[in-house]
């Protein structure tokens, strides 16, 4: 990821959270809204609720790894939030590459 791909400020967070839609599914839930620019942008986050600070890192390892394996294109001119839920921690990456490619085919913003 370059570093204008990466979602930072917490006023960018907010702005998402507050106006943007949100679909969930068994291992992922993707927050989204539209940013104005010409590229998109994406945050991975895993909360205390998914376990130690172990479980976390690994849960973000995750996400980013099946986004980057499964070569899904995000359309320029929204952001993304990916969330982790706490039933990831099991997970193989191939089954969060999957959830992940059935959530975002839900917001119908990116064609997977």
């Amino acid at each position: 990821m370059r570093a204008d791909d990466v979602l930072r400020y917490q006023k960018d967070f907010d702005r998402v959270y507050r106006r943007g839609k949100s679909v969930g599914d068994r291992y992922v839930v993707i927050f989204y809204g539209k940013n104005g620019k010409d590229h998109s942008r994406r945050a991975f986050l895993a909360s205390k609720k998914v376990g130690n600070s172990v479980q976390r890192n690994r849960a973000r390892r995750l996400m980013k790894e099946s986004m980057r394996t499964a070569n899904i294109e995000l359309p320029a001119g929204y952001d993304f939030i990916f969330i982790a839920r706490n039933t990831i921690t099991d997970a193989k990456c191939q089954q969060v590459q999957k959830s992940i490619r059935f959530a975002l085919r839900r917001t119908g913003v990116v064609k997977v």
